[in-house]
């Protein structure tokens, strides 16, 4: 049983340990500032108040701790290596300028002289430099020699040997400076530049050799990859970073060379015996990959396997993919890609391993992506039927697609799918077997690994260096005890996935392909049009069966019913488009559609799913009703209030649903139903008011809900005086006072009697809607009124009402009164504004916008002040 302390005790072991906490950091502080002092270019006594004893020094211990202060090391020799630099490129260009201008001017003899002088005294010179410590300029010199070596062969050329082929003699030349240049750096060990100078030049004998006698692609081919295979033996066991660097970029150009090479000539052979020689090619870099892959660390393990695995595809299916029809080869890499999987039950290495499985899937990803464009076609195609609705049933599903693809070569797309489905759907079935196999591929997890080893008494980073035995530097001191690792840490490992998240995205793989193979498979077969809708619905069925029943997934594995629930969505689109072909299977596939997403609604868990089903649903039904206004020939704007139906049912259906989290979403998707009709009624006045006014009882009728009355209650009141005046403007009424005083008196006497039984009411909610009705109709006139009256009355009325709002603190008044008297004051300046405008210099309005600006930037804090001053006293009306 645990112990608890009194609080007194707890709270004075809590102020010891505060005391010795703070002791701590005392010393530390101490210990920084000597460090910093440490660390300047003269050498400092040790730090005020600094006592070596406290550290546990012995006696005699020298002023500075831990022993002496090492020398700063001397700064690099910057200079001389630029003008080493500058110097070598001078004599560099100075040997070109010599070979190429001045050569012809001198004998035989002579050339071979100075040739053979300035070369052999570079090459010489290195080996006297370093042994006097003058790397740099031993290496400035190494680097003329290399160029002077290159000269030389260019100059035996063009004087000794200028009948001789080019790539020939380059060929032989760069085999010969390679190996001069390989003795030269493994003799003079300290210089950095021979040995990569060595491996760059021998990237190309076997190359310019196998131009040069005019070799066919397949000898090219060999050459380039017994070039990558001496690089990659090279990175393994060359000498230096620079020689392996340098090795592993040449291996890599190469090697991938030799691939493209190889995969060219498959890819082009005219039968199965003309892919065997490529598919040599290909699988001896594949086994030279392995090799490589076998012995190299982990980043070049996992390349190796990759590369190793694609080369192996590429050989082995290029054979029976020339013999199949076009349509049909990436069936034959696909299989081969799958076959790479068995790589868990060989004995690679882990790395490597998991670099062929990363083939594997790559393989498989690129099938897949040579399947898209079909299947895009299929689930987009049926837009092109909404340029003309009901135009009739096509002959078959192919033709409602109007896409232009070459069917026939793309036979073998839903197989593809259908394979990697199966596959995926077995290994989702058989999961644990599937994690049994694999499990030698996985890394160490986090409970694998434990937790970090604690660093060693006196180790950089420790805070009490030279405690004996790791002793706690302060107490309460857990050390690495409480170490829980990086976030996402756990059964599957730090920052890795959990088996049942993997599961669901395996799931979720066969789902989604499995759909859409069935898709692909009805469009190349081209069914007739009506069981291609049957189809799609059936299929919509049951994705959201499958969604519906993975609702209750285990945490982590909602990726296959998410996946279910998008391709629904997807696949109810694509095939209400389709319907839309004719009338009868429009009603027929947007009834079932409808009838479907509310069956899931209804049978779905509270959560995001039920309230996607129930939006869809509404969405479907007010498809419906536009399509009923249509089958009654009604143009659009009188088939506007018959789509208020389905908002009028979505309003009913939120009463009963009340605070349901999917009860928001409905009401929300009528709404957008609603703002639909208003759109289509845009073109008629009369309609459109009628459909405003509509809008305007179901907002009322939403109002009287309490949660949803402070937006729905603003919103009525709004469509309501938006449906006035559209109905004033319709009807050409040219004095609208005579329709809206009649509404605005009485709603400023309800308003004026619920301010007095509720005194805390919003001015807004009292008053707004009344004197809205009035002012602004009135002010819309007013702007087209040549007359002077109307102006007049509205602003005076307007002047009235913003005092009054002024003087009783009413926020409604004041705003909406100032509102419109400012813009009755404009109307009536406008047209001396615009000839004072036009009298101006144009010059002179830039001028005093700068001005206003720069008074403002000037006064910028007071007006800043001054604003939220007006804010706080607008805020504090009612």
């Amino acid at each position: 049983m645990e112990h608890v302390p009194p609080p007194a005790e707890e709270l004075a072991r809590l102020d010891r340990e505060l005391a010795e906490l703070d002791a701590r950091r005392a010393q530390l502080l101490t210990r920084r500032a000597w460090l910093l002092a440490a660390l300047r270019p003269t050498v400092p006594t040790a730090a005020p108040g600094w006592n070596p004893s406290g550290w546990g020094a012995p006696p005699g211990t020298p002023t500075q701790p831990w022993g002496q202060v090492p020398k700063r090391p001397s700064a690099p020799r910057g200079a001389q290596n630029v003008l080493l630099t500058l110097g070598g490129l001078l004599l560099t260009v100075a040997a070109i300028a010599f070979t190429l201008v001045s050569w012809g001017s001198m004998g035989i003899g002579g050339r071979s002289a100075v040739l053979a002088a300035v070369t052999l005294g570079a090459l010489a010179a290195p080996a006297v430099l370093l042994r006097r410590g003058l790397a740099a300029t031993a290496e400035a010199l190494a680097a003329l020699a290399l160029v002077l070596t290159l000269l030389d062969v260019y100059a035996v050329h063009a004087v000794a040997a200028p009948d001789t082929d080019g790539l020939g003699f380059t060929a032989l030349a760069s085999a010969v400076l390679a190996a001069l240049w390989t003795s030269y750096g493994l003799a003079l060990g300290k210089l950095r530049l021979p040995l990569p100078a060595a491996v760059v030049l021998a990237q190309w004998p076997l190359l310019f050799w196998a131009w040069a006698v005019g070799a066919p692609a397949p000898v090219v081919g060999w050459a380039l990859l017994a070039t990558a295979v001496l690089d990659g033996a090279i990175a393994l066991w060359g000498k230096g970073a620079g020689v392996r660097v340098t090795a592993c970029v040449g291996g890599a150009v190469m090697g991938f060379s030799a691939l493209m090479v190889g995969l060219a000539l498959s890819l082009t052979a005219p039968g199965p015996l003309g892919a065997v020689a490529p598919g040599v090619l290909l699988l001896t870099a594949s086994a030279a990959a392995v090799a490589g892959a076998w012995r190299a660390p982990k980043g070049f393990a996992r390349t190796g396997g990759a590369v190793a695995g694609l080369a192996a595809v590429a050989a082995v299916g290029g054979v029976p993919a020339a013999a199949l029809p076009a349509g049909w080869r990436v069936l034959a890499y696909l299989l081969c890609g799958l076959a790479l999987t068995a790589v868990v039950r060989s004995r690679l290495p882990g790395h490597a391993a998991r670099g062929v499985l990363a083939a594997s899937g790559a393989v498989v990803a690129g099938a897949l992506v040579w399947a898209l464009p079909p299947l895009a076609a299929v689930l987009l195609g049926p837009v092109t039927v909404l340029s003309d609705v009901w135009a009739g049933t096509p002959d078959g599903f192919r033709s409602a697609l109007g896409s232009t693809l070459p069917w026939s070569e793309l036979a073998a797309a839903p197989v593809v799918l259908a394979l990697v489905a199966g596959l995926l759907g077995a290994a989702y079935r058989w999961w644990p077997s599937v994690v049994r196999l694999a499990a030698p591929l996985a890394g160490p997890t986090t409970a694998d690994a434990g937790p970090p080893a604690a660093p060693a008494a006196g180790a950089p980073g420790t805070d009490a260096p030279g405690a004996a035995g790791g002793a706690a530097p302060w107490p309460g001191w857990t050390g690495w005890s409480g170490w829980s690792g990086r976030p996402g840490a756990g059964a599957g490992g730090r920052g890795r996935p959990s088996a049942a998240t993997l599961r669901g995205v395996v799931g979720a793989g066969a789902v989604a392909l499995g759909w859409g193979a069935l898709l692909l498979a009805g469009a190349l077969l081209d069914v007739p049009h009506a069981l291609a809708l049957a189809g799609e619905t059936a299929l919509v069925g049951v994705l959201l069966a499958l969604a519906v029943r993975g609702g209750g997934a285990e945490r982590g594995a909602t990726a296959m019913p998410v996946t279910a629930l998008v391709a629904s969505v997807a696949g109810a689109v694509s095939a209400g488009l389709l319907s839309l072909a004719s009338e009868g299977a429009s009603y027929a596939v947007f009834g079932a559609l409808a009838a479907l997403f509310a069956g899931a609604a209804l049978r779905a868990g509270a959560g995001v799913p039920r309230a996607v089903f129930a939006v869809a649903a509404v969405v479907w039904s007010t498809v419906i009703t536009g399509l009923a206004g249509r089958s009654l020939g009604l143009a659009p704007h009188e088939a506007a209030p018959l789509m208020l139906l389905v908002p009028a049912l979505t309003v009913l259906l939120g009463a009963r649903l009340r605070r349901n989290p999917v009860a928001l979403p409905v009401e929300l998707t009528g709404a957008l139903g609603a703002l639909v009709a208003v759109g289509l009624a845009v073109s008629d006045a009369p309609f459109l008011a009628l459909v405003l006014a509509l809008c305007g009882v179901l907002a009322a009728g939403t109002a009287v809900r309490p949660e949803r009355r402070p937006v729905a209650g603003y919103l009525a009141a709004t469509l309501f005086v938006l449906a006035t005046w559209v109905r004033l403007a319709a009807s050409e009424v040219s004095f609208p006072e005579a329709y809206t005083l009649p509404v605005t008196v009485p709603a400023l006497l309800v308003g004026a009697a619920r301010r007095r039984r509720d005194p805390e009411a919003s001015s807004w909610t009292a008053y707004g809607p009344g004197l809205a009705a009035t002012l602004l109709p009135s002010l819309a006139v007013a702007w087209t009124d040549p007359d002077w009256l109307r102006p007049l009355l509205l602003g005076t009325a307007a002047l009235v009402i913003t005092l009054l709002g002024a003087r009783h603190r009413l926020q409604a008044l004041l705003l909406l009164g100032g509102t419109v008297l400012a813009l009755v004051g404009l109307h009536e300046l406008a047209p001396y504004v615009v000839q004072v405008a036009g009298a101006l210099p144009r010059w002179l309005p830039p001028a005093l916008a700068g001005l206003l600006l720069l008074v403002v930037g000037a006064t910028y804090e007071q007006r800043l002040r001054d604003a939220r001053r007006l804010r706080d006293a607008l805020g504090r009306m009612r």
